[in-house]
């Protein structure tokens, strides 16, 4: 096993710079997650680290060592793609012992170690099969036992999941995740879904425009976003963000007075960040609006509400018997606000 070190990474396509001098360290064992929207350049930097793409300047180094002009095969790394990339002629076995034929690998080796990987993944009673004959849970699956036999010094996953139904995705997460724990592989993983990075990383890095907005553990960023993009980036669903101004130890906004959640310059231009489970249903004070949208999921109700010209979501695990049209107060945590500078966006 070994970290991947990254220091300055740019990319250029022509006089287009889409990755902005980034610095990024994965530690030896670590499983950390890049996400952002579409054409953040997640994917582009993991092709970089791969070596599927070049670098116009920077470093990258995995266990120590520089790999800027190493080809793929040189760098120790192994790539699970969003498509998987199995060969339709192959059996399961032949596809995930593959890669260590063209090594040159001994056959009985190869074979031993396709039955390793088979034995951890459950794929032994299929190894005679052919692609076509298997769920596409099967197939991520195979597509990592491929990546398992080459003992890699890093894993890196393209959006594996993306292909997948939902519930067949809670449950691949959560087989990644296991493996993750058993092998202790140094992971980088990429997708556009928040709440696989939040449930699967040790470190989330987000994304945006080629830059690295935040990067630490999930909960970190999800109790202490750095900007607003962050704010309303990670959380299903996002934060509330309402603009308001300081004004004698609390935000004015909205027609009511929001609790302060840290010291501000007083007359500051601000944006207040409540996430929807910090809100509760009140009979007085609060933000007072009517109901837009009422969606219970079941476990959780989301109570969209209109006050001022926008919305503002509300999540309860109780099940309140409001429908659109009523009139609702909606009242923040004191202790669950975060602040913003509207004109930067970042925390205060």
């Amino acid at each position: 096993m070994a970290g991947v070190t990254i220091r300055e990474l740019r990319k250029s396509y022509g006089a287009v710079e889409v990755i902005h001098g980034l610095d990024l360290d994965v530690a030896d064992g670590e499983f950390v997650v890049l996400v952002g929207p579409s054409g953040c350049g997640k994917s582009t930097l993991l092709r970089m680290i791969a070596g599927l793409e070049g670098i116009t300047s920077g470093r990258i180094a995995i266990g120590g060592r520089i790999v800027n002009h190493l080809p793929p095969a040189e760098r120790d790394i192994a790539m699970v793609f969003q498509n998987y990339a199995l060969y339709p002629h192959k059996t399961v076995a032949a596809n995930m012992g593959f890669p260590l034929k063209m090594r040159g690998v001994p056959k009985e080796e190869i074979r031993a170690r396709v039955e390793k990987a088979a034995q951890i993944l459950g794929l032994t009673p299929y190894l005679d099969r052919y692609p076509r004959a298997l769920s596409g849970g099967q197939r991520q699956r195979v597509a990592r036992g491929r990546a398992i036999v080459r003992d890699p010094q890093v894993f890196l996953f393209d959006e594996p999941l993306s292909n997948l139904d939902a519930k067949l995705r809670v449950q691949m997460r959560t087989e990644i995740r296991e493996l993750h724990q058993r092998l202790r592989t140094t992971t980088v993983y990429v997708t556009h879904d928040q709440i696989e990075a939040m449930t699967m990383a040790d470190k989330i890095v987000v994304m945006q425009g080629g830059h690295i907005e935040q990067a630490g553990a999930p909960l970190d960023l999800y109790d202490r976003p750095a900007n607003v993009f962050v704010a309303g980036f990670l959380g299903s669903p996002a934060m509330n963000l309402i603009e308001g101004r300081v004004a004698g130890g609390a935000v004015a906004a909205l027609g009511t007075r929001l609790p302060l959640p840290g010291p501000a310059p007083e007359g500051a231009e601000v944006l207040y960040g409540i996430r929807p489970e910090h809100l509760a249903l009140v009979a007085e004070g609060g933000i007072a609006g009517t109901v837009a949208v009422v969606e219970p999921t079941g476990s959780e109700t989301h109570v969209v509400m209109r006050a001022g010209g926008r919305e503002i979501v509300g999540l309860f695990r109780e099940r309140h018997r409001v429908k659109p049209g009523d009139p609702i107060r909606l009242a923040p945590d004191p202790a669950q606000g975060h602040l913003f500078d509207k004109a930067t966006g970042r925390r205060l």
